[in-house]
This record gives C-alpha cells, sequence and structure tokens, in this order.
C-alpha cells in the first residue's frame, strides 16, 4: 500500500477512522493534500465565472446563439484531444512538474481573456483561440491532480479526498455563475476574467510547494508519438480491465439517457411559466443536492463495496428523474433534481476513487484522462437525446423513460458484470 506524502511517520498510529455523516476532512491533515485542495478551490471559482463570461461575450460580439454553441465545440475538441493526451503525458513525467507547467499556462491565458475584454477588441477569432487554450490546459491539469492524489494522501483516504474535491467543486458551480451575473450586469467583464487568472496564479504558488510526485518507471521525457502511443496503450490495458471499463460504461449510460439540462428551457417556458426564476432553479437543483451530499458524506469515504453502492447511486439517479418528468409542480422538479445530484455525487466519488485504486500509477493519468472525456462528453450527447425526443414526444417522456432504461441497465450490469459489482475498494488497495 502506498503511503501519504508528508504523511505519519513509520511506526506512528494512522489517523483514527471517522464516524457519521460528516464531510471526512482527514485528508486535509497532510500538507501536500492540503495544497492540491486549496488549489482546486481557488480555481473553481473563477473557472466557472469563465464558463459565464465567453458565451455572454460571443453573443455580445455576434448577436448569434449558434455561435455560442460552436464555441462550446472549440471548448470541447481540445478538452477531448488534450484529456487523453494530457493523461499520457501524466503518466510519463513528474506530476508536480506538470501541474506548474499547466497551471502558469492557464493563468496567462485568462490574463489574455481579461486584457482582450479590458481593451474591448471584440475579436471572436481571439476569444475562440484563447478559449480553446484555457480547455486545453485544463485538460492536461485535471487528470494530473487525479493521478496524483493515492500518492498524497495513501489509498485509504483517497475517497475522503476525492469527496473533498468535488464538495469544493460543487460550490463553485453555484457560487461562480452567480458572481458572474452580478460583474457582468455591472458592466466588469474584465474582473470576471481577472477572478480567474488570480485564482491560478495562486495555483502556481501552491503547486511549487509539493514535493516532486514522479511516477513509477517513467522516462521522465515526453514526445508527441510517446503520448500518442500512451494513449493508443491506456486503451488496450482499459479493454483487459472490466471494472475499470464499467465505470466509465455506466457514467455515460447515466448521462445519455436522463442528462436533463437540454429540456430546462421549454419547461421554464411551459410548464412553470408562472414560477419566477423557475430556470435558474432548475439549473441549480442538481448542483444542490450535490453540494448536500457532499457535505453529509463522511459514509462515502468508509464504503468497500465500491462497485455495488455505484450502480445503487445511479439507479437513485434513474429514479429521480422519472420523478423529475412526472413532476406537476417547480419545487418537486427541483426536489427531484437535487435526488439525481446526490445520486450523481456518491457515483462521482466512488468512480473516480475506483479509477485510483485499481488501476496501477503508471496508468492512473490516462484513465483519469479518459474520465475528463467521459464526463466532458456524456452530458452532450444526453442534451442531444433529451432535445430530440422532448421535441417529438414532449419533455415527459424523454424523462421517465431515460430514467427507466437506467434502472433496468444498473440491474443488468450488476448480473452481466458481476466484477463490478463485487468490487471492493479494500482489495484493490492490498494490491497497489
Amino acid at each position: 500500500m502506498s503511503s501519504p506524502v508528508d504523511g505519519p511517520a513509520p511506526g506512528e498510529a494512522p489517523p483514527r477512522r471517522r464516524r457519521g455523516w460528516a464531510l471526512d476532512t482527514r485528508p486535509l491533515a497532510i500538507p501536500a493534500y492540503r495544497r492540491l485542495f486549496a488549489g482546486v478551490t481557488v480555481t473553481m471559482l473563477g473557472q466557472q465565472m469563465t464558463l459565464v463570461a465567453v458565451p455572454f461575450q460571443v453573443y455580445a460580439i455576434t448577436g448569434s446563439s449558434f455561435l455560442v454553441g460552436v464555441t462550446s465545440v472549440v471548448a470541447l475538441v481540445p478538452l477531448v484531444v488534450f484529456g487523453l493526451l494530457g493523461g499520457a503525458i501524466a503518466d510519463a513525467m513528474d506530476r508536480r512538474r506538470l501541474m506548474l507547467i499547466t497551471s502558469v499556462g492557464a493563468a496567462v491565458t485568462s490574463a489574455l481573456l481579461a486584457v482582450q475584454a479590458g481593451l474591448g477588441m471584440d475579436n471572436l477569432a481571439v476569444l475562440w483561440v484563447l478559449t480553446a487554450f484555457v480547455s486545453a490546459f485544463s485538460a492536461v491539469n485535471q487528470p494530473t491532480r487525479s493521478a496524483a492524489i493515492p500518492a498524497v494522501v495513501g489509498t485509504e483516504l483517497v475517497p475522503a479526498a476525492n469527496a473533498l474535491a468535488m464538495t469544493v467543486r460543487q460550490i463553485g458551480v453555484i457560487a461562480g455563475p452567480l458572481l458572474a451575473g452580478v460583474l457582468i450586469g455591472q458592466g466588469e467583464l474584465f474582473l470576471t476574467y481577472v477572478v480567474d487568472a488570480v485564482g491560478f496564479a495562486a495555483a502556481v504558488w501552491l503547486v511549487r510547494g509539493l514535493p516532486p510526485l514522479p511516477v513509477a518507471g517513467a522516462a521522465g521525457r515526453v514526445r508527441i508519438g510517446s503520448a500518442v502511443r500512451g494513449v493508443l496503450d491506456g486503451f488496450v490495458f482499459l479493454r483487459t480491465q472490466p471494472v475499470l471499463l464499467m465505470t466509465f460504461v455506466v457514467d455515460i449510460i447515466a448521462m445519455l439517457f436522463a442528462w436533463p439540462q437540454a429540456v430546462f428551457p421549454q419547461l421554464a417556458a411551459t410548464e412553470f411559466s408562472g414560477d419566477a426564476n423557475s430556470l435558474g432553479w432548475l439549473y441549480a437543483g442538481i448542483s444542490i443536492g450535490s453540494l448536500v451530499m457532499g457535505l453529509t458524506s463522511g459514509w462515502v469515504s468508509r464504503v468497500d463495496r465500491q462497485g455495488a453502492v455505484v450502480l445503487g447511486a445511479i439507479a437513485v439517479w434513474g429514479v429521480a428523474i422519472i420523478g423529475f418528468g412526472l413532476a406537476g409542480s417547480l419545487w418537486f422538479a427541483v426536489l427531484c433534481l437535487a435526488v439525481a445530484g446526490a445520486g450523481d455525487m456518491v457515483s462521482a466519488v466512488l468512480r473516480s476513487s475506483m479509477l485510483q485504486l485499481a488501476a496501477p500509477d503508471d496508468m492512473r493519468g490516462r484513465m483519469q484522462g479518459v474520465f475528463i472525456v467521459v464526463v466532458a462528453g456524456g452530458p452532450r450527447l444526453g442534451d442531444l437525446r433529451a432535445g430530440a425526443l422532448a421535441s417529438a414526444f414532449g419533455v415527459s417522456v424523454a424523462m421517465w423513460t431515460g430514467g427507466v432504461v437506467i434502472v433496468v441497465a444498473m440491474a443488468v450490469v450488476a448480473v452481466a458484470v458481476p466484477s463490478f459489482w463485487l468490487f471492493r475498494a479494500s482489495r484493490a488497495a492490498r494490491t497497489i
């Protein structure tokens, strides 16, 4: 079993296992993890603000919702490409160094976004190029941070470390757009981007204080050809690991058949048109549930049968989406979305932990790279499915049918892939 960086000295008793529902904060006792966690904290708010500022600026420049949609593709393509390549790079060089490089790149790019806004350039091509660079740096940085967690905290604390990071991300998802809306409403687009740049600058300082995080057996030098081969090797490895493969498959099923955001505008304009700010509540529903679950996730870090709980959490997501599809009031719809978000939070924490525990160190970066691609791409496919079915048969049918498919699919996975259903974190940890 790996030992945490800056953790207990040899012979020292490990931290006593916490009980109860409160968020497990034991990883914060490890100095190196505190730096990783602080890095997520200081960057998440600004990243979410930029996700609001860029579409706003594109629409202000062009007046075209179509070009706002194209901007999402501009961000998605480098996210997919560099998510995969970045994972391979993270398995071939010191992860502290790679986090430092990508944090500097993100800070510079965010600063350039602020400059173009401050100068009033109104140049779509410049905005798209900078957006692509921001997405590329993030796509490399995120899997690198995730792949480093087991070496930093030790295998026992991996789920708790993931729950902490994902909880603070949910706070950013809620607070970032709200703060961006206030600043943009006051004509402070420049300051909106500045917050992102300052956050990444702080992350650079935090990463510099980390110890080296080399990968066992890695050459330490990266070439494009070797990175591409590394991606292919990662997929070959994934084909031989049904447990790891299913962590991606079950998430794709959940997002493809029940991601609901595409139907929010229609519901706000029709079913819930009498409720003020119904659109805002619908968009906030999933994040509210995820945040509440994150704050009460102490039990998640003690889960041993992680595969079974993942399938159960995704089934809860499916049942909640069935309720959302049949909801007759805004508040019941928001409640169902919050329950779905809670299930998704449990699933995300445990799936990420399974990837970190069941994959060898020299494959963790690539597995986290695929994780980033799946998390980014699945909801977009889900939007396409939900939008098409809602247009043809109505929102209710689009949602409740998808929820039924998910519940049935999780039962099929449990029977068809027993290694996933029976996966235990304790057994995986003993093999590392």
